[in-house]
């Protein structure tokens, strides 16, 4: 069932998808290498937790840690561990929050150190891609306009994988609500969307091949040919003439500029 809206659900909403907001932006202050993605749980999770709020992923369908921490051919749901971070590295990190009973749920990733130019450039149309969908999500038009949008200048254009198994959904008190919002698609097909419907918007888009394989844990997902995977994700709100995008990147890049250990060379 598709739960729309009202402007003050919209606004407390906005208020939990900016706390994921500002923790990724302090995620973007301390990143480096030899640090663990198990210190960025344990640090997403303090930083959360001061700020009166819980965190979405931590045991949801029995999932065992506070965010996703997907490094290279990982492509989503990755667990943190200890094993250090190191130059080179591509590291998406994902996470939810739930701030008066309302998700905020939006990933990034992260460039360490100096990467070959083919790197720079997925995570760039991956990014991009992100804002073409958004473009397409107002009212009347169907969420296949979002996806034909994604898949178009990141496989169409480029020549990348996109990502089938996985997709973006809705988002309200509960972490997936409907619709579904997949990554590839046809324009005029899927519901047609009505004002304040939210949506999670979340090209997850791979150097090679689109095709992608679970390990034991049961969580973590990877790239079938080993090639690198990107993702970004962005939590909007359905309007008339253009989407209200709840969460905030601007903070995040601003603060990953005055990292010297991240490269934005890309922008």
């Amino acid at each position: 069932m598709v739960h729309l809206k009202s402007e003050e659900e919209v606004q407390l909403m906005r208020e939990a998808a900016l706390l994921v907001s500002k923790t990724l932006t302090q995620v973007a202050t301390i990143i480096k290498p030899g640090m663990t993605t198990l210190d960025i749980d344990q640090f997403c999770m303090q930083f959360v937790k001061d700020h009166q709020a819980t965190l979405s992923f931590y045991n949801y369908h029995g999932y065992p840690h506070h965010i996703c921490a997907s490094v290279n051919d990982v492509v989503v749901h990755g667990f943190p561990n200890k094993t250090p971070l190191k130059e080179g590295d591509i590291v998406s990190i994902d996470l939810g929050v739930i701030l008066n009973k309302w998700h905020g749920d939006h990933a990034y990733t992260f460039i360490l150190g100096e990467v070959a130019p083919e790197v720079l450039q997925l995570v760039k149309v991956t990014k991009e891609s992100l804002y073409k969908g958004i473009e397409k999500a107002t009212v009347n038009n169907r969420v296949g306009d979002i996806s034909y949008a994604i898949q178009e200048h990141t496989e169409k254009i480029h020549g990348y994988g996109v990502v089938r198994e996985l997709v973006g959904h809705g988002l309200g008190k509960s972490l997936h609500e409907d619709p579904q919002v997949p990554n590839y698609g046809k324009r005029g097909t899927g519901l047609k969307m009505k004002e304040n419907l939210v949506l999670a918007i979340e090209p997850m888009i791979n150097m090679g091949t689109h095709k992608v394989f679970t390990e034991e844990d049961g969580w973590t997902v990877k790239t079938q040919d080993g090639k690198v995977s990107v993702h970004f994700e962005h939590d909007i709100c359905v309007k008339n003439k253009e989407a209200l995008i709840l969460s905030d990147f601007s903070m995040i890049e601003s603060a990953e500029k005055l990292n010297p250990n991240l490269n934005t060379s890309y922008y």
